[in-house]
């Protein structure tokens, strides 16, 4: 059982992501442009989306809460980040950090279940295209989206209570550029082999399955694709899902890196780059995927660019 606080802390110091001076202001403009054309890459899209009337159907239902997701959760970590860099205010108190943590679960778990939701749609318009409209109507679709984001902000619940209580009687500072859970469950003093087999057990008791249910989609997916005659009719239906599975393996291969190993075998400087990763660099590509290699995307945002000119 967890003990309950013997020491309250205030506030944690964050490392941050380098401690060479030079490098501050140089990082500080690479990840402000990241940031700023990830915010702009989403908000286009969401923007598009919203103004295009042949957009207004499930696979960009789904892939405009995707982008709200990647723009959400990239504003939990990089503003943070920025002020380290810029102003060397490393400090978070101890509010912000539990706050932090929380969100970034939510946000990762959302999108994590919001993933496995769109490969449903996608193997229900290529497996069944007759009944699309019934199966993905709007009150359907808006429920999946709904669960998505119960799912999503119950799921860590549990997890940020426990580390909530925790006592942290040593060191404050935090080898990392935000408040990560297992660099956070290495600060405390007390056994916290329960919350890591809570994590363990959720992740076995609802990850796991719609993990699997992802899986399974895209395997009927692909035989349905095999399945067709047409040359150009099987590229097509590959090309509506395959930006989607560049998605998927970008995401999941980085968290499983992070998250699925023993907490005595996590080193904060071999996880910093793919944590950056997930927390820059895909809210920032996921976008640009999408659009580069979906025609529709782009030819509403050229629409939408003639008309904001006119």
């Amino acid at each position: 059982m967890l003990k309950q606080n013997q020491t309250k802390m205030n506030e944690f110091i964050l490392l941050g992501i380098s401690d060479d001076a030079e490098q501050q202001i140089p990082l500080f403009f690479l990840f402000a442009l990241i940031y700023i054309f990830t915010l702009l890459g989403n908000f286009v899209i969401i923007t598009v989306i919203y103004l295009s009337p042949q957009l207004h159907n499930p696979m960009y239902f789904f892939l405009c809460n995707l982008s709200f997701i990647d723009l959400s959760s990239a504003s939990i970590t990089q503003p943070k980040l920025l002020s380290m860099l810029l102003l060397r205010e490393n400090t978070i108190s101890y509010g912000g950090c539990i706050a932090q943590l929380y969100s970034f679960m939510l946000f990762t778990g959302t999108e994590f279940f919001s993933l496995t939701a769109m490969a449903y749609d996608r193997y229900v318009a290529i497996c069944k295209p007759l009944r699309y409209h019934i199966l993905m109507n709007n009150t359907i679709c808006v429920r999946i989206t709904s669960t998505c984001w119960v799912l999503g902000m119950v799921d860590p619940l549990p997890h940020t209570v426990l580390i909530s209580q925790l006592s942290f009687c040593g060191s404050h500072v935090i080898n990392h550029f935000f408040c990560d859970m297992s660099v956070v469950l290495k600060l405390s003093c007390v056994d916290t082999s329960f919350i890591e087999s809570m994590t363990y057990l959720f992740g076995l008791l609802v990850e796991f399955p719609v993990f699997l249910l992802l899986v399974i989609s895209y395997c009927c997916i692909l035989c349905a694709i095999l399945k067709i005659h047409s040359a150009k009719d099987r590229s097509k239906a590959f090309s509506t899902c395959s930006s989607h599975l560049i998605v998927v393996i970008l995401f999941y291969g980085t968290v499983w890196i992070m998250y699925l190993r023993p907490l005595s075998q996590y080193s904060a400087d071999h996880s910093k780059p793919f944590s950056l990763l997930y927390t820059a660099i895909i809210p920032l590509v996921n976008p640009f995927i999408y659009t580069l290699r979906n025609r529709d995307v782009r030819n509403s945002i050229f629409r939408t660019s003639i008309v904001q000119i006119d």
